[in-house]
C-alpha cells in the first residue's frame, strides 16, 4: 500500500468513527431516568454524555403518559419533584393554553393548593410539555447528547475484567467512560455487558411470593371477560371449535397458577387524542388493516359493554392520555413475548405491529358499521392532535414497555419488601403505586370461553423503600455499571416500581452513586451507603416515610364512632388486597377475587365504649363489577339482622358507607360479610358503629 492510500484509508476511518473524548459518566438510553441522571452528574461537577437510541428524550413521560401514575406523591422528591414543579410552571404561562382556558381545566393534577409557588407541582400534562422540560434540562445544564445511536449489542461492550471500558454503537462511534448507566427500558447495556437478568414471570416459589407467576383464575380490575354480562366465544363460529380460533387468542395451555413462564405483561401506546376540531386529525386507517382482528371486541360491544371511554383521561388543552381498559382494548396481549431479547429490526416490527393494531382498533370502532352507532358517533368526535408528535404522524414515538429484561442484581426487590413483609436494606428511593401487572395472555378456558390472564392489582400498604443493591449488578459482573430502569426486581414487584417518577428518582440515585464510586475509587457495589444516603437527603430525595400510607386512605381513628378496618377483620378463605379506588379506609380494602363463592367471609368485631344504640355502616368501594347481592349480617343484642348490599351503587353523599340500620348493642358488636351466591366481586373496606342520637 502506498503512502497516499494509507492516509486516505486512515482519514476514512476517522470520518466513519470519530474519536470521542472520555467522560466521567456515560449514560446509555434516552428515558426520563437518563435526563435526571445526567443533571445530577453535572450538579456534582463531573462530565457526562447521554448516548440515546431515541431521537426524543423522556421515554414514556414525553411519549404520552401525561396522567402520571404516582401513588403517594409525598415520597417523590429530588429531581423527580423538580420535573413536576417545572410542569406546573409551564402551565402558569398563558401561552401554554392554546385550545383551552386554564380556568376551564382548573387545578386538576396539581399539588396541594396551600403549598407555595416555589414547591407547587402538576402531575398531568401534554407530551410536548414534558419534552420541553426535558430539553430545558439539557440546555440549562449543557449536557452533551448524541441521538439515534444504537448500542452494538453483539460486540459493542469492551470490558477489562468486570469493568466496562467503552461502548460502541452500530454507527461505529465509541464512548469511553469511568462509569456507565443503563437507562433503557430493555436493559440492553447490562445484558450486553454479561449481567444476569430475567425475562418473564418467576414462580412464586423462587422468592417466596404470593402474586407472581401465572394467575389463572385471578380476575382483578375490569380487564377480563368476566366484566361483560355474557360469555364470549373464541371461535369464528360462536361455540364451534371446528370453525377455528379468532385472532388474538392463544390456543396454548395457559399453565398452572403460581408457576413461572417467559411471558411479559402487555404493551400499548399511551396515545394522545383530542376532540378540538381545529386541532384534530381523523384517526388514520393503518396499512395492513384487517377488521377480523377486532371480532372479539365487536362481540364484547354487542353485550352492551359500555366502558370504551373509561380511560380517556383528560390532560390540558382538551387532550387525553389514553390507556387500556376492558377485556379487549389497547393492550396488544400476547404479541410482545419476543420483544425483550429481539434484534433491533425485530423490535421495530413488533412496535409497528402494535401501532397497526391500536390504530386499526380505532379505525374499526370509528368506521365499521357493525359497531353500535352511539359509540361510533362519539369516537368520531376524537382524533390525533396536530400539535403532538409532529415528526411521527402525530402518534407517540414511545411504546409502553411495561417490562422487558430485569437485572438479577446484588439485591432483588420482591413483593415481600413492597408489602413490608421483609425489611429493605439501604433505601435509596421510594415507590408507592399499587402492584400492577397488565394481562399477559388471552386463552381459552376449559369451558370453551375466552379469558385474559395476568392482570394483578395488589396494595403495597403504603410507600415502600427501594434497596441500593437493586441498582447494581452482582459482584464480578459490572463494577462500574448501574441500572436504574431495568433494575433488579421480580415480575410482580416491578409492576409497582416501573412508574416514571420512580425511574426519575432512581436515575438521580444511580448518578450520585456513580460519582462517589469515581471519587472514592470503588466498585459500585462498595459505595459507602451512609455517604450516599446523606447526599440523597441533601438533594431532596425521600428515603423513609412515616406519614399516612396513602393520600387516598381515611384514618379510622379520625372517623366518628368505632371503626374496624378490613385489615383487622377475621378472614375465612383467601381474600385479596385492593387499593385502586379513589377513597378507602386505611391502606386498602379486601375483595374476594370473584371466586370461591360461599367459601369466603369476613368477621368485623368491635369493642364499644358503652352499651346502647348505634347506627351501623358498611363501607366498600363501588364499581360496576361489584356484586349486587352481598349478604351482610349484623349481630346485636336482640339477635341478628340480615341485609343485602348492592355494591354497584355508591354510599349516600357524605357517608363513608351504607347504613345497615340502628341496633341495641352491649359491649361487643359483630358484623359478618359473606360471598355466598354473590354475582360479582365482593369488597369489604370496613364497618363503623356510630352512637345513635
Amino acid at each position: 500500500m502506498n503512502l497516499r492510500a494509507f492516509f486516505r484509508l486512515s482519514f476514512l476511518a476517522l470520518w466513519i468513527a470519530p474519536a470521542h473524548a472520555a467522560q466521567d459518566v456515560v449514560i446509555y438510553g434516552g428515558t426520563c431516568a437518563a435526563v435526571t441522571a445526567a443533571v445530577q452528574v453535572k450538579k456534582m461537577g463531573k462530565s457526562v454524555i447521554i448516548v440515546s437510541p431515541d431521537k426524543h428524550l423522556g421515554g414514556l413521560s414525553s411519549g404520552g403518559l401525561g396522567f402520571t401514575d404516582t401513588g403517594n406523591k409525598a415520597v417523590i422528591g429530588g429531581l423527580a419533584r423538580d420535573f413536576y414543579h417545572r410542569i406546573y410552571q409551564h402551565y402558569q404561562k398563558p401561552e401554554s393554553w392554546k385550545q383551552q382556558k386554564q380556568s376551564e381545566y382548573g387545578n386538576k393534577g396539581q399539588g396541594t393548593p396551600a403549598m407555595d409557588g416555589e414547591n407547587r407541582t402538576m402531575w398531568i400534562f401534554e407530551p410536548s410539555a414534558a419534552e420541553k422540560v426535558f430539553e430545558d434540562y439539557i440546555r440549562e445544564f449543557a449536557i452533551e447528547v448524541v441521538r439515534d445511536e444504537w448500542l452494538d449489542r453483539a460486540k459493542g461492550v469492551k470490558k477489562d475484567g468486570d469493568r466496562i471500558v467503552s461502548i460502541t454503537t452500530l454507527s461505529g462511534k465509541t464512548y469511553e467512560g469511568s462509569m456507565f448507566l443503563d437507562t433503557t427500558y430493555e436493559g440492553d447495556l447490562m445484558a450486553a455487558a454479561g449481567c444476569d437478568y430475567h425475562v418473564g414471570r418467576e414462580a412464586n416459589s423462587v422468592y417466596g411470593e404470593e402474586h407472581n407467576g401465572i394467575q389463572v383464575g385471578v380476575l382483578h380490575h375490569r380487564h377480563h371477560f368476566g366484566a361483560v354480562k355474557d360469555k364470549i366465544s373464541p371461535y369464528k363460529v360462536p361455540g364451534d371449535p371446528k370453525s377455528g380460533v379468532l385472532p388474538r387468542v392463544s390456543t396454548e395451555d395457559p399453565g398452572k397458577f403460581g408457576e413461572g413462564d417467559k411471558r411479559v405483561q402487555a404493551y400499548c401506546f399511551r396515545s394522545c387524542y383530542t376532540n378540538v376540531p381545529e386541532n384534530r386529525i381523523p384517526f388514520p386507517k393503518p396499512d395492513g388493516y384487517d377488521a377480523s382482528q377486532y371480532e372479539i371486541l365487536l362481540r364484547v360491544l354487542n353485550t352492551g359493554w359500555g366502558e370504551f371511554f373509561e380511560k380517556f383521561d383528560p390532560i390540558p388543552n382538551f387532550k387525553t392520555d389514553t390507556n387500556n381498559h376492558g377485556p379487549f382494548s389497547f393492550d396488544n396481549i400476547g404479541m410482545n413475548y419476543d420483544y425483550p431479547e429481539a434484534s433491533y429490526e425485530k423490535r421495530r416490527e413488533i412496535i409497528a405491529e402494535h401501532r397497526r393494531y391500536q390504530q386499526g382498533l380505532l379505525w374499526f370502532v370509528a368506521n365499521d358499521l357493525r359497531v353500535p352507532a352511539k359509540l361510533q358517533n362519539e369516537l368520531r368526535e376524537w382524533g390525533l392532535p396536530k400539535d403532538e408528535f409532529t415528526d411521527n404522524g402525530n402518534w407517540s414515538h414511545q411504546l409502553y414497555i411495561r417490562e422487558a429484561r430485569r437485572l438479577i442484581g446484588d439485591y432483588v426487590m420482591t413483593e415481600n419488601e413492597l408489602r413490608k413483609k421483609k425489611p429493605t436494606p439501604s433505601s435509596v428511593g421510594m415507590g408507592s403505586y399499587t402492584i400492577d401487572s397488565h394481562n399477559v395472555q388471552r386463552y381459552i378456558t376449559p369451558e370453551g370461553d375466552v379469558q385474559n390472564e395476568g392482570d394483578i392489582g395488589v396494595s403495597t400498604n403504603g410507600p415502600y423503600e427501594i434497596a441500593y443493591g437493586s441498582l447494581v449488578p452482582k459482584k464480578g459482573q459490572g463494577s462500574n455499571l448501574l441500572v436504574p430502569v431495568a433494575m433488579s426486581a421480580s415480575h410482580i414487584a416491578y409492576g409497582s416500581i416501573r412508574m416514571e417518577p420512580v425511574f426519575m428518582i432512581l436515575g438521580q440515585t444511580a448518578a450520585t452513586a456513580a460519582v462517589f464510586a469515581i471519587e472514592d475509587k470503588l466498585p459500585v457495589q462498595q459505595v459507602a451507603y451512609p455517604k450516599l444516603r446523606d447526599r440523597l437527603l441533601q438533594d431532596g430525595q425521600v428515603l423513609h416515610y412515616d406519614g399516612p400510607k396513602s393520600a387516598r386512605g381515611l384514618d379510622p381513628k379520625k372517623m366518628d364512632g368505632v371503626v374496624v378496618d378490613d385489615a383487622q377483620a377475621a378472614k375465612t378463605g383467601e381474600w385479596s388486597e385492593g387499593g385502586a379506588a379513589t377513597k378507602f379506609i386505611g391502606d386498602g380494602y379486601a375483595h374476594d377475587g370473584n371466586a370461591d363463592k360461599g367459601h369466603k367471609s369476613l368477621l368485623f368485631t368491635a369493642k364499644l365504649p358503652a352499651a346502647g344504640k348505634y347506627q351501623v355502616f358498611f363501607a366498600y368501594t363501588p364499581n360496576a363489577n361489584r356484586a349486587s347481592n352481598v349478604p351482610v349480617t349484623v349481630i346485636h343484642a336482640a339477635g341478628r339482622h340480615n341485609a343485602v348490599v348492592n355494591e354497584k351503587k355508591p354510599a349516600p353523599p357524605g357517608a363513608t358507607g351504607v347504613s345497615l340500620g340502628t341496633f341495641e348493642f352491649g359491649a361487643d358488636a359483630t358484623v359478618l360479610v359473606s360471598n355466598e351466591a354473590t354475582d360479582g366481586f365482593v369488597v369489604a373496606d370496613g364497618v363503623q358503629w356510630v352512637p345513635a342520637k
